[in-house]
């Protein structure tokens, strides 16, 4: 059955205490969006709201940082209470440096590549990931339908991963709707991120749906 990592950027950011634990019951981990107005446009999270944050859920946090100088972001995050970060290969930053910092704090490593970025580019560093995510619209764009390219290279990913016998889950972040998740489903994915199919909807509803895929 597909895992829901619960996006807290569609949530009523104005009550966040009260959304968390509305969704908590249907979700296996939060996904909260870094951005910093450099890498993209959007501004999104910081440490102290994730430290606030922290303590309405045990549910794991994966951080995706949406940043330039990604480095910089590992130890307060992980102060915070993140459980996991996602990064970018081509941020400013050394990758392998990244992750590094990340496997220092003890907690998951992850990788997002863009519609644009070959499955290719992971090759470094396939046997370091816990999550391959897989973008289904352009890099912090919000509302946008999922490309087309996404079921095949979801395909692709579990493809390597299943040759290669590796630990990494591939997750579909972006344009995940009622009518794309059941696609997206059948090519293969571990997770997707739902945001609003799960705060725009019943979640309980919604999560019996997922199920009953």
């Amino acid at each position: 059955m597909l895992k829901c990592s619960t996006s807290l950027w569609s949530a009523d950011l104005s009550n966040l205490e009260s959304e968390i634990k509305r969704v908590e019951p249907y979700s296996e981990r939060f996904h909260i969006d870094v951005a910093d107005g450099h890498y993209t446009p959007t501004m999104l999270f910081f440490p102290d709201q994730v430290k606030a944050m922290r303590k309405h859920t045990k549910l794991p946090f994966e951080v995706h940082l949406m940043t330039t100088h990604p480095l910089q972001w590992i130890e307060p995050f992980a102060e915070a209470g993140a459980d996991g970060f996602i990064i970018y290969l081509d941020s400013d930053d050394d990758p392998r440096k990244v992750l590094d910092a990340i496997k220092a704090y003890d907690t998951f490593a992850g990788i997002s590549l863009s519609l644009s970025q070959p499955l290719d580019m992971l090759d470094p560093y396939w046997e370091e990931l816990a999550i391959v995510c897989l973008l289904g619209t352009e890099i912090g764009i919000k509302g946008a339908g999922m490309d087309p390219s996404v079921p095949d290279r979801i395909r692709a990913a579990q493809s390597i991963i299943q040759e290669r016998g590796l630990a990494a889950e591939v997750e579909a972040d972006g344009g995940i709707r009622r009518h794309t998740v059941p696609v997206i489903h059948e090519a293969g994915a571990d997770y997707i991120v739902p945001g609003s199919l799960m705060f725009g909807e019943d979640p309980a509803a919604m999560r019996a749906w997922l199920a009953s895929l």
